[in-house]
């Protein structure tokens, strides 16, 4: 079994396989290595913005990257709930490859090849700001309290590859996070709040956390535009997860809605703002053309219904959820804005998941990493872009507690008791999960369970360590 530390040093030797281009820093059509952005906003339902038909919610810049890029009506987090959606984005494998069950459970095993760790090896600067979610920031400490295993679970952006981390181990209030009125947990701890690359940011930092966040991507956009770096750069805001709070400004916009339900839209509101800054600032450095922005949430909507107190989010006509393998716990808004390689105003119903960021930009730089965990279960997204993809070549394998699910092109096989009983829907016909068809069609259900059945086993390998070499 080699080591994550032991495999990165054994790139100068040579131990990494590389099918480059011609040209080592272009790619094989020409085009300069691009930039790639990660943004996801935390616990944002499918229905909560603009793009996907919502009407009160005013996310105009979130919109505007709609209408430039690709929508995704059928994007998926790989699970629902946080930590697990997050290693995804980064490995391309399904966490229960590697022991991130839940939120707050396991960490990013160093065995795992990042993202990051992979775009290091072609020359690309790395940063990670927001919310990180992956382990604990300090051997001895976590917000959470001792039943997290700090020490057992440590493991910083640092040591997942990125140079550059300004992160919180988990959620913080979306604005004034330093204000101990606004803590999340039980008591306030500042080591529970921001870290800039080891360092404790203990000073207060106040306003929107989004701005926050912004304001330091900010900074490491410019230097690698300056010094003409290829970057990754992953950027998870903290909206709109609990502590919810929206600054008076924000709240205003929403001033004929209830207390909750302003602090709510207004959070989302203050995030989509810091998207469109984002926009701005790609354009005002000359390298939008060719930098891909992909945006997701990490999972459903918080609440039950959306119906009471800051949890008003919408999974739109979806069934389900944050927690539930249901449609509304895993579908959420997705968008990849890449101008010299994405012509404006597409849409695609063909399903893709978190999974898929990882093959997808090794395969648009045409290289792949000797040593990498397999399997993956991402697929990539490039014929899909260049519009040659007219279906998920593979389907979508989920778990979560006692809840297991596949999904296809058409059909999603879901069972809530670890597999003893099973439902299956048509996706196409019946988005919202009304009518099981599996006593209708038990062809179907008896190929997807065998399906899904082979997968969790091979999951299981994986948790075991099979697939570190």
């Amino acid at each position: 079994m080699i080591s994550r530390r032991a495999f990165l040093g054994s790139i100068a030797g040579g131990a990494v396989a590389m099918a480059l281009p011609r040209d080592f820093f272009l790619k094989k059509k020409g085009t300069a290595r691009p930039n790639v952005i990660l943004c996801m906003a935390d616990d944002m339902g499918w229905g909560d913005t603009g793009f996907n038909g919502n009407k009160i919610i005013k996310t105009p810049n979130l919109d505007a990257m709609a209408e430039a890029g690709i929508r995704f009506t059928r994007f998926y987090s790989a699970a629902p709930v946080c930590s697990p959606t997050r290693g995804s984005c980064l490995t391309g494998r399904h966490p229960y490859r590697y022991g991130i069950f839940s939120a707050n459970v396991g960490h990013m095993r160093k065995e795992e090849i990042t993202l990051a760790e992979a775009l290091k090896t072609q020359g690309y600067v790395t940063g990670h700001f927001g919310k990180w979610h992956l382990g604990t920031l300090l051997p001895d400490f976590s917000g959470k309290g001792s039943r997290r295993k700090p020490k057992e679970n440590y493991m910083t952006p640092a040591m997942s590859g990125f140079d550059e981390w300004f992160s919180t181990e988990y959620a913080v209030a979306t604005w004034d996070p330093y204000d101990p009125v606004n803590v999340h947990g039980r008591k306030f701890d500042v080591r529970a709040l921001y870290w800039h690359n080891g360092k404790n940011v203990t000073e207060e930092l106040k306003g929107d956390d989004s701005r926050i966040i912004m304001d330091r991507v900010v900074g490491f956009i410019r230097k690698a535009a300056k010094n003409k770096e290829p970057f990754f750069a992953v950027i998870w805001f903290h909206a709109p997860h609990l502590p919810v709070v929206a600054g008076t400004e924000y709240r205003t916009v929403y001033s004929q809605y209830s207390e909750d339900e302003q602090h709510y839209y207004g959070c989302i509101t203050a995030l989509d703002e810091q998207v469109g800054r984002l926009r701005k600032e790609l354009r005002a450095a000359g390298i939008a053309g060719n930098t891909m922005v992909w945006f997701c949430s990490d999972n459903g909507p918080e609440g039950k219904d959306g119906k009471h107190g800051r949890t008003r989010g919408s999974a739109g006509p979806l069934r389900g959820r944050k927690r539930s393998l249901f449609e509304g716990g895993v579908r959420v808004p997705g968008l990849l804005e890449w101008p010299v390689r994405v012509k404006g105003g597409r849409v695609t119903d063909i399903p893709c998941c978190t999974s898929d960021y990882f093959p997808t930009v090794l395969d648009v730089l045409g290289f792949k990493m000797k040593g990498q965990p397999e399997p993956i279960d991402g697929v990539s997204l490039l014929p899909l872009i260049e519009g040659k993809m007219t279906k998920r070549p593979v389907p979508i394998g989920f778990e979560s507690g006692r809840q297991v699910s596949l999904t296809d092109n058409r059909y999603k096989l879901i069972s809530q008791n670890k597999g003893k009983s099973y439902m299956l829907f048509d996706l196409i016909e019946d988005p919202g999960e009304t009518k099981d068809l599996s006593a209708e069609k038990p062809e179907i259900l008896r190929a997807m369970k065998a399906t899904l059945e082979q997968w969790r086993k091979s999951c299981n390998d994986s948790l075991a360590g099979k697939d570190y070499k």
